[in-house]
């Protein structure tokens, strides 16, 4: 490893950028040039604000950003969210107005309020949320998504929130939204497996977002659901008999009371 020095981080910077870019790109290769990065931008202080140039912070908060959609391409949110807690020196409002605007200020941290939605965090996401310039609240795409998403939780609105997977503002959002909707799912089946002792196929597949009943035959040996494909229900106990009829028009109007129940829960 080259001796540490501005510009060789710079040179290191242009190398992780283009590897990272490749669609093609190495994992590992991408690891090795995070690995000597931090290594370097910390001998050289780089990443103390108090004592670091303008130049350097801005390299120092280039590899960090990078470092943070790595994690998410990596799935490894333990390392996102050391990525983003080392950011945020970077993104208050003292230091963030002395550097040259970042073009993944918002973006990332979009994702990390998604992250504390994917998590249950709400109070966190409030939190995180009080540190963002008001007038980006509802005008940036990529924080107005995840504050419309927890309004949505908090009205029980589950099905805005699975229709919101294809209306992320950029590709590593459904990361987190893929979490999120299957904390929905789980908690619906939660609720199901409290209210019911079964369900019609048919209305456990609606209730649980699957487009199809067959997809719920996979999710249901995860659940330890039993299904019977010749009355074709779910049964979320161990017996099949005595079972309580709920008829369809019943089993609709209860989705409000399932949104409700778990809007306690979220």
């Amino acid at each position: 490893m080259s001796p540490p020095s501005k510009e060789n981080v710079a040179q290191l910077l242009q190398a992780l950028r283009q590897e990272f870019n490749n669609p093609q790109s190495n994992p590992d290769k991408c690891q090795d040039y995070l690995t000597q990065l931090k290594i370097q931008l910390a001998e050289l202080g780089l990443l103390d604000a108090l004592t670091a140039d303008s130049q350097g912070l801005v390299l120092a908060r280039d590899v960090l950003e990078i470092g943070a959609y790595w994690s998410i391409r990596m799935k490894d949110i333990p390392s996102f969210e050391r990525y983003i807690l080392q950011l945020a020196i970077f993104y208050q409002e003292g230091l963030r107005t002395q550097l040259p605007p970042s073009s993944s200020m918002y973006p990332l941290i979009g994702l990390n309020l998604l992250r504390l939605l994917s998590q249950s965090r709400v109070a966190d996401f409030h939190t995180a949320l009080e540190l963002i310039d008001p007038s980006e609240l509802n005008r940036n795409p990529f924080i107005h998504h995840p504050l419309q998403l927890e309004q949505a939780l908090m009205e029980g609105s589950y099905k805005r929130v699975w229709n919101s997977r294809t209306e992320v503002p950029a590709p590593e959002y459904t990361f987190f939204m893929d979490i999120l909707t299957l904390t929905i799912r789980n908690e619906i089946a939660s609720s199901c497996e409290k209210a019911y002792d079964s369900l019609p196929l048919e209305d456990a597949a609606a209730l649980l977002f699957f487009s199809r009943p067959e997809e719920v035959q996979a999710f249901a040996q995860e659940r330890g659901w039993r299904m019977n494909q010749i009355n074709r229900r779910v049964y979320f106990g161990n017996s099949e008999t005595d079972v309580q009829e709920f008829p369809i028009p019943k089993i609709v109007s209860q989705t409000l009371t399932y949104a409700q129940e778990l809007e306690k829960i979220v």
